[in-house]
């Protein structure tokens, strides 16, 4: 038999430690042989002992690779012109990608055969590859990094005395089947470089920076730190009704809290970008990257359905009490905000999505007066199809589009309603 090395064929004289990532390359590929016992010429030299050999390659594979691979390699033996080699037959793993367990998931340890060469896989490959074999949820593929550690983490479930050991760490699918820590562990462990960018402005734009920081680590640790942040800008404003003392905060707490917990619920972490939280003298924005689920707009969040992006992550932030139940955090800011002449406004685009939180203090804060005639009638049609549009509203009431503007903007003003959306795609629903 003429032996020579192609995409599919490797050619060891000896045993050697370069066998291991020959072995990764091919069941990270599209599978191949590995001949042992000819030369790089194609020379048959053969082994002494073919057993020996084989048992010597077996156990290399076994303890250096990860994922098992075992169940992909069959080994045989042949003799040629009287020599013995061994022919090792890997197939394409179903559970790509393999690597050298002291290497981790990083290009040193991740092999791919390219031309007669096992080559080092780039970032993107190695990503391409686990989402082929993890599926598209991203806290569920293998995480890149694996020497994790959670001091943070452990600190929060401390105080709340739950214990979070091995047996809690794969209850909440920290690690996958192999023992592998997933990107919900990732999420959760010190090293995670995701970030939350916030800045302070002076005004209503963003002419002037006071302040800017960015916050890292868990995202537990950045869900507090983040917190604390905002609240120095969170200040209160104190009046007077007679001798009661009546403190207004800027920003009312839950609100805080709720539209913070669902930016780092919710957000998309397959994307790099930080979320991102700009604080105003009359508002903070909290934008996070990923638009809404498919299926889901903004009128079935208003209502209270929740398709959650990050499941398994809500579930660790529901064992902390954290979050109450799935789908109650808008519905929440909106009645931090009932009965005043400010409310929260829901923008979001295909990748991004937006909560707005007015500051109260701005001017008087006052009760939601008696509805007028016109007033009524679009509250009627809101309550009867859901919400409503200016061009509702001009039919309902024979007004020139202006005037519906104007009539649903003071409405929204007064707390008769909430905007939602915005251009072509506003709506009005009642609080």
């Amino acid at each position: 038999m003429l032996y020579r090395e192609s995409e599919t064929v490797e050619l060891k004289s000896v045993v050697a430690e370069d066998i291991k990532k020959e072995v990764i390359a091919f069941v990270n590929s599209a599978g191949g042989k590995l001949y042992i016992g000819v030369a790089d010429d194609g020379t048959v030299i053969g082994v002494d002992n073919a057993d020996e050999v084989t048992q010597q390659v077996a156990n290399m594979v076994r303890d250096a690779i990860k994922p098992d691979a075992t169940m992909f390699i069959h080994y045989t033996t042949e003799e040629e012109n009287g020599k013995q080699i061994i022919t090792v037959e890997i197939q394409r793993g179903t559970n790509r990608p393999y690597y050298l367990a002291k290497k981790g998931l990083r290009p040193e340890g991740v092999y791919v055969r390219q031309g007669t060469s096992s080559v080092p896989a780039t970032d993107a490959a190695i990503r391409r590859m686990i989402k082929e074999t993890d599926g598209d949820r991203f806290e569920m593929m293998r995480s890149l990094e694996q020497e994790l550690t959670f001091s943070d983490t452990e600190k929060e479930f401390a105080k709340r005395n739950l214990e979070f050991e091995q047996p809690q760490k794969q209850t909440l699918k920290l690690y996958n089947g192999d023992g592998i820590y997933t990107n919900l562990a990732y999420l959760l462990s010190d090293q995670c470089a995701h970030t939350v960018k916030v800045a302070v402005f002076q005004g209503t734009d963003q002419s002037i920076f006071k302040d800017r920081r960015e916050f890292s680590g868990s995202i537990l640790r950045q869900l507090n730190d983040v917190y604390s942040y905002i609240d120095l800008s969170n200040p209160t404003r104190s009046t007077f009704e007679g001798l009661l003392r009546i403190d207004t905060r800027a920003y009312p707490e839950v609100a805080v809290r709720e539209a913070l917990l669902n930016s780092l619920v919710h957000r998309d972490y397959s994307f790099a970008a930080s979320t991102l939280i700009s604080i105003y003298t009359n508002c903070i924005e909290f934008v996070s990257i990923g638009g809404l689920m498919p299926g889901i707009d903004i009128d079935d969040i208003m209502m209270g359905v929740s398709v959650c992006r990050n499941p398994q992550l809500a579930n660790v932030f529901y064992r902390l009490k954290l979050i109450e139940a799935y789908g109650t955090g808008i519905r929440k800011i909106f009645s931090a905000y009932a009965g005043l002449n400010v409310q929260p406004v829901v923008e979001r685009s295909n990748n991004a999505f937006k909560i707005v939180l007015p500051n109260i203090t701005i001017g008087s804060v006052s009760t939601v007066t008696e509805p007028n005639t016109q007033e009524k009638t679009v509250l009627q049609l809101a309550s009867d199809n859901n919400g409503v549009t200016r061009a509702d509203v001009e039919r309902a009431l024979a007004l020139s589009a202006s005037s519906a503007s104007r009539l649903l903007r003071r409405m929204s003003k007064d707390g008769l309603l909430i905007q939602i959306g915005s251009a072509r795609n506003t709506k009005y629903i009642l609080p």
